[in-house]
């Protein structure tokens, strides 16, 4: 801890980086610890400084708001829980975004300080001894879309068959970003992704399965491809390998929406190497990616030259 007598000795010192002030500021000798920061602060403002100012830290800013709904996820769903699959990326991400997570019907109130709405693998059928889960409706559409044309940030992700996947309604919502997914499918293989990727250039993709997006041409919301599946880079497991598009992004109003083919690219086994299915991919990037990605949606970083 600093005495008394190096503190005053320290707060005997000329503005140097205000050249219309010349006074050299110095502290009676007098002066207890309990008085120190106190008569600073007053020779400060005597020598010009506003008097608002203030000698703590400050505040540190506010995180955006990232919620992790499960509102499309069916009751007793085990894939992608926030204490299960999920929890690694959900830890990682607190240190960014302030991470809520809830299955609430996602009204405009629900999401009025969200800056972040992150949605995995919504279900299309009930578990056994569960209520059948709730689609995207109609209303929601009109929701969600006004909720990222007013500034707010989506990402959704999809998955392979045989995961319970939702994609009609799903698709209904995405039409209006100009994306759609399909029954195409790319098996697993990691992807180094060329330099001039905008936003996640040069990084190593451990892609574990999943549908590809298609984009639907001249639409207003400027819907694109940040990756496109590169078919010089084999699978490492599975024969199934399609050109088009595995990740897709758009611009619709104010806001960013991603839309992913692939849930299980950062669960815990996945961010790990552990590797999912028997097919482990360990020189992977995906944190990294994923957190880009999460920062362009919530409106950080804008993912190209525009």
């Amino acid at each position: 801890m600093m005495s008394v007598a190096a503190a005053r000795q320290r707060c005997d010192y000329r503005l140097v980086n205000r050249s219309h002030f010349g006074d050299t500021i110095r502290m009676p000798q007098s002066l207890s610890s309990a008085g120190l920061l106190t008569a600073l602060a007053a020779s400060l403002i005597s020598a010009g400084w506003p008097a608002t100012s203030t000698l703590s830290a400050a505040e540190p800013p506010a995180k955006p708001v990232l919620l992790y709904s499960r509102c499309y996820n069916a009751e007793g769903e085990t894939r992608y829980l926030p204490d299960g699959t999920f929890k690694e990326v959900l830890t990682r991400l607190r240190e960014h975004f302030t991470v809520r997570v809830h299955s609430q019907p996602l009204t405009p109130a629900v999401l009025a300080d969200v800056d972040l709405l992150l949605i995995a693998n919504p279900s299309d059928q009930a578990v056994a001894g569960h209520p059948r889960p709730h689609h995207i409706s109609p209303g929601d559409v009109t929701t969600l879309t006004r909720y990222v044309e007013r500034g707010g940030g989506l990402i959704l992700m999809g998955n392979q068959e045989n995961h319970n996947l939702e994609v009609e309604d799903v698709n209904r919502l995405l039409s209006h970003f100009g994306l759609q997914f399909t029954n195409l499918y790319t098996d697993a293989k990691q992807l180094v992704l060329p330099k001039s990727t905008p936003m996640v250039g040069g990084l190593r993709w451990a892609y574990y399965t999943g549908n590809l997006v298609r984009v639907l041409p001249q639409h207003p919301a400027h819907p694109r491809a940040l990756i496109a599946n590169d078919l010089a880079q084999k699978p490492l497991k599975g024969s199934r390998d399609e050109d088009g598009i595995l990740l897709g992004v758009a611009e619709p109003g104010r806001g960013h929406v991603a839309v992913v083919t692939d849930s299980g690219w950062v669960t815990d086994d996945a961010l790990s190497g552990k590797g999912i299915g028997g097919v482990a991919i360990q020189e992977q990037d995906n944190w990294e990616i994923f957190l880009r990605l999460a920062r362009w949606t919530a409106g950080s970083h804008a993912a190209n030259g525009h």
